[in-house]
């Protein structure tokens, strides 16, 4: 970051934010802070655009903390209010908000799917400043009357466009309709649809629109990050995956796929071939999905195999490459997906491994974004060019050394037992669980329900005795009798 770049103290931001910040080496603003710090510490309304991994959340973190007032008294209802698209995003800014407003005792609260709803009814009973929350559990909790949106000044809509991709607006809508009239609102949003527009124009009064990239940003994203772009055969492909995460300097990897059963096969190939590996889409409990992020983010795993889910607003240090293991679908997935890596300034990787059928949607990528990859180089895991073009040993094989398995796995990140509503979560057995790290029991085929009490599909042998018996019985001589009544 250029020493140019002003401070928050000097963008105006409270002394106590401003150390708490700095507390964790962040001192300087990015430019979508720079901008939008000003008008928002004002209480302007204000619509930011900007590109994926620029610091968005500062950008209305910041102001947001410093119209809330701190309130310890019991049952305090929320002051600032901040919608989310993903749980995982959800998690994140609040993480953010929390520590940024930690000297001013602010508390801030996530409330989202996949958990029990009696922890987070019980932590509003007692009092919050800020809540951070995906759309259907805010409003969840509203209708239980355990959500009171009455006092909010500040509303924050982040990551808009996700929203709208997921088909969220709705749900915002409703939710919008609870707050107060008079009060801040800030969207945020790296793109800027025409059904945002109206939804600014509808709930904002007026804003203005900060747009901290150029209209041609997106070639900057690309620019930033080296890529490669592949053509590979769907039976080598994980021979291939496995010598590409042995490049030269590769650091924390992050692996894209369309489909959940696909993401979990391939976390389970590569943990088999000695990798740290951790997966995160809609099969898995929450805390199955907290845990590997969180072992991601320690380090305890290096490579993280992920749905779509984590392809938007997840900001991990230290990711230096990016896999593709399937073509995206178009060009906005292609630029969420590698914008992972590069951000902040620093530099990236980016491999996209084609198949034959996909190199039409390929090309189209290709030709919106103005790459030089339309006709991807048909390679194989034998092919010269894996091993100079990332650096990669001519001695490696689909194996990771042994020598090399120095990461702890996820394993040694333990998973939160989140339980199910209105029951004590079981205790779990040293046995119950998969290569993973998952617990057997707790798996679910849907992201948003809390998995534990999940109960399992009715066999033959789960049904009673009675019902497995046979309606006539066959005797000796032939004949046959009724079966007794039962």
């Amino acid at each position: 970051m250029s020493d140019l770049a002003p401070t928050f103290l000097e963008l105006g931001a409270d002394p106590d934010i401003a150390r708490a910040l700095a507390e964790s080496g962040i001192e300087r603003a990015f430019p979508i802070q720079a901008m939008t710090l000003p008008l928002a510490l004002d209480g302007k309304d204000l619509i930011g655009q900007a590109k994926t991994g620029t610091g968005k959340t500062l950008g209305f973190g910041i102001p947001l903390l410093q119209r809330v007032t701190p309130d310890s008294t019991p049952g305090a209802t929320p002051q600032a209010l901040v919608v989310v698209p993903t749980r995982e995003l959800c998690v994140q800014v609040a993480g953010d908000l929390e520590q940024a407003g930690s000297h001013r005792g602010i508390r801030v609260l996530s409330v989202y799917g996949g958990r029990a709803y009696e922890p987070q009814i019980e932590t509003l009973a007692r009092g919050v400043e800020v809540v951070v929350g995906t759309p259907g559990r805010l409003i969840d909790l509203a209708q239980r009357k355990a959500l009171d949106l009455s006092r909010v000044r500040v509303l924050v809509l982040d990551e808009a466009d996700e929203m709208l991709d997921m088909g969220f607006l709705p749900d915002v809508e409703r939710i919008v309709a609870q707050l107060p009239a008079v009060r801040q609102t800030m969207l945020f949003s790296a793109t800027m649809p025409g059904q945002i527009v109206a939804l600014a124009r509808r709930y904002m009064t007026q804003p203005t629109h900060i747009r901290a990239s150029e209209p041609g940003d997106d070639r900057a994203t690309v620019d930033a990050i080296e890529q490669h772009v592949w053509r590979a055969h769907p039976l080598d492909k994980v021979e291939l995956l496995a010598r590409v995460l042995q490049a030269d300097g590769r650091g924390l990897t992050m692996v894209f796929t369309r489909t959940k059963r696909k993401a979990q096969k391939i976390a389970d190939d590569l943990t088999e071939r000695g990798f740290a590996v951790a997966s995160v889409h809609g099969d898995l409990g929450q805390g199955a999905r907290e845990q590997a992020l969180r072992a991601f983010r320690n380090g305890k795993v290096d490579v993280l195999v992920a749905t779509d889910v984590a392809a938007r607003g997840i900001d991990v240090d230290g990711v230096t490459h990016v896999i593709n293991y399937e073509c995206p679908d178009d060009e906005k997935t292609y630029l969420h997906r590698i914008g992972r890596t590069g951000r902040a300034g620093a530099s990236g990787v980016a491999v996209t491994l084609v198949d034959w059928e996909d190199v039409a949607r390929w090309q189209m990528i290709d030709k919106i974004l103005g790459l030089p990859f339309k006709d991807p180089l048909e390679t194989y895991s034998t092919s010269d060019h894996v091993y100079t073009g990332l650096g990669i040993p001519k001695d490696v094989t689909g194996r990771l050394a042994k020598s090399q398995r120095t990461r702890e796995g996820l394993q040694a990140e333990q998973i939160e037992d989140l339980g199910e509503t209105g029951r004590k979560p079981k205790p779990q057995r040293s046995g119950d669980r998969d290569q993973g790290g998952r617990s057997r029991q707790r798996r679910s085929s849907g992201g948003d329900r809390s998995t534990s009490g999940a109960k399992p599909a009715e066999t033959t042998a789960d049904k009673p005795r009675s019902a497995n018996r046979r309606r006539r019985r066959t005797k000796r001589g032939g004949s046959t009798t009724a079966p007794a009544a039962e």
